[in-house]
């Protein structure tokens, strides 16, 4: 948005609640990003036109090219070349494909109580040895003989961050390799993927777009993954990889792709492009001082939420049981195992907190 717009005194902060107050026009009090995000009007406008191509049996080349503008925007904003990152449909997919990738008896580390998709598929296996820890614990519980470790870079329940350096070093000691689910940090949290041998996140929540699309960031080597998932799409020219085995995998992480559901795309491409406008920098200071306007106030109120310094998601234990009536005062948040959880973003404001706890006063 240039000065012209916004008038000659207008400095980043006016330019990032100009890009906010002409993208969402919230009909409630929203304070739940952490279940799914907003859509942005320019996102609800690019599915619209996709749901026209296809009513009118106009040509879906469009709509591809999109897939490949969305894995390049990602690679962007996690620090990767786009050869690197695979895209896919769920992060319970992508967690599955390494999963397989393990050999029989292998150990997988991970947290206490993370997300079912970041875990389930390694038990599922059946021949692995899975160990969880609490997350304090996990970096000073690799040993030698963890062939992986496995977590959320943000815990969905209660928004604490993982100690993501201490893991590094930790598996870097022992040779053990990382994966690192960003689904609830990506958009507000700089993703560092070179970081993690794999890192996975969804676009549903802190990225603002539809459902349907997830991300996969794999070594340049690829690692240890066979690409168990492949289909037409992953072939190195998809549209001769359509009848029979595919002959030649895709020479970059695309070899992991599987069929993009290609309205989500449409839709998720406008989407990143309002992160990257209003900047992962400024929507993180905006998100974590609603956040700590929220966890002041309910220290006033005699609350103790659970500690997750410098997250924008804030879990209240005990709390979870007032969610229906909060709805029905027209205030959106989660009942998560019995906590309250209030998630904050771009599309926020103060009085949204405001409201919230003058609810929880009463």
């Amino acid at each position: 948005m240039d000065e012209e717009v916004l008038g000659p005194q207008s400095g980043p902060m006016e330019t990032f609640e100009s890009l906010v107050r002409a993208e969402f026009t919230p009909k409630n009090t929203y304070l739940n990003t952490a279940s799914n995000a907003l859509l942005p009007a320019r996102t609800v406008a690019a599915l619209q036109g996709a749901v026209r191509i296809r009513a009118e049996g106009r040509s879906l080349d469009p709509l591809f090219a999109d897939v490949e503008a969305c894995r390049a925007a990602y690679a962007r904003l996690a620090g990767v070349p786009a050869g690197r990152v695979a895209a896919g449909a769920t992060v319970a997919l992508h967690t599955a494909l390494i999963a397989a990738s393990l050999p029989p008896g292998a150990e997988v580390l991970t947290a206490e109580g993370d997300f079912t998709s970041v875990l389930n598929p390694f038990h599922a296996r059946g021949d692995l040895k899975v160990r969880a820890v609490p997350l304090e614990r996990l970096a000073d519980s690799v040993r030698p003989g963890t062939a992986l470790v496995a977590v959320s870079a943000a815990q969905s329940a209660d928004g604490r961050i993982a100690d993501l350096a201490a893991l590094r070093e930790a598996a870097r000691v022992h040779g053990a390799r990382t994966y690192v689910d960003f689904s609830q940090a990506a958009g507000w949290l700089p993703v560092t993927a070179d970081a993690y041998d794999y890192s996975v996140t969804i676009t549903f929540k802190w990225l603002l777009g539809p459902h349907g699309a997830a991300f996969l960031v794999v070594p340049e080597d690829f690692g240890d993954l066979t690409p168990v998932q492949a289909g037409w799409v992953a072939g190195e020219n998809p549209w001769d990889s359509c009848y029979g085995p595919v002959t030649e995998l895709a020479r970059s992480a695309r070899r992991f792709d599987t069929s993009p559901a290609l309205f989500d795309y449409v839709g998720l491409r406008a989407s990143l492009g309002l992160v990257e406008e209003l900047g992962v920098d400024a929507i993180r200071a905006h998100d974590l001082a609603l956040a700590d306007r929220f966890r002041a106030g309910l220290g006033s109120l005699g609350h103790r939420p659970v500690p997750a310094p410098g997250s924008p998601i804030v879990s209240v234990p005990g709390l979870g049981r007032l969610q229906p009536q909060l709805a029905e005062a027209g205030i959106q948040v989660s009942n998560r195992a019995g906590n309250l959880r209030a998630s904050f973003h771009v599309y926020n404001t103060a009085d949204d907190v405001d409201r919230l706890l003058d609810a929880l006063s009463g």
